[in-house]
């Protein structure tokens, strides 16, 4: 498998997933500003849609959508846990949260780095944002992961998209469970091991 990814964008989150996996994988850097690989590779021939994440299997087929690779890595290695059995409450529970940070946080707090975006609209989108996040912040009262005491692939997602927060301007600080979650996710090996090959670590 290949994973079409640009550091530290939401490609994060199934390059972490992937680690988690033990799945043997290449990670394919692809530039969200230029649109070429590091060969000089024109992106859009592989994605039309231009953007990361995109996985392709060994068969040369290729999926594309966060939400959607997260889950397809997880059904490959179920004896893993990374995700609720299918057909089950807890896989409607999981895809009810990665729906709610894709539609809720990542275009919430991603939409800031877009330097066409006008100030106005940026300072409604961050005030948005952190209302979401508070939300989530009581969803983790008690629990050390998003979905109960176990890590899941919506944690993957929710730790990549709340990274950007410092970057855009979205103070968490007083978001205690957040920021322990932050700081949980960010002790796992596969965190880790994710982020240096992104070059995010050293």
């Amino acid at each position: 498998m290949k994973l079409y990814y640009s550091p530290g964008a939401c490609s994060l989150s199934p390059h972490i997933v992937l680690v988690e996996s033990g799945l043997t994988f290449e990670p394919v850097m692809a530039s969200t500003k230029t649109h070429k690989l590091l060969d000089g590779t024109d992106y859009y021939g592989i994605n039309p849609r231009g953007y990361v994440p995109l996985l392709e299997l060994d068969n040369g087929e290729r999926l594309s959508e966060g939400p959607a690779i997260l889950q397809y890595i997880a059904d490959q290695v179920p004896e893993k846990k990374l995700a609720p059995a299918n057909g089950t409450m807890a896989r409607y529970r999981t895809q009810e949260m990665l729906n709610f940070i894709t539609s809720e946080l990542h275009k919430g707090i991603g939409g800031n780095f877009n330097p066409a975006m006008p100030e106005e609209a940026k300072v409604l989108m961050r005030a948005k944002a952190l209302d979401r996040l508070k939300w989530i912040d009581g969803q983790l009262e008690g629990k050390q992961y998003l979905m109960g005491d176990s890590f899941n692939i919506a944690d993957a997602y929710l730790f990549t998209v709340t990274n950007w927060t410092s970057h855009v301007g979205i103070d968490i600080s007083g978001l205690k469970n957040l920021v322990a979650f932050q700081a949980r996710m960010f002790a796992r090996p596969a965190v880790q091991a994710a982020m240096k090959a992104e070059g995010l670590l050293k």
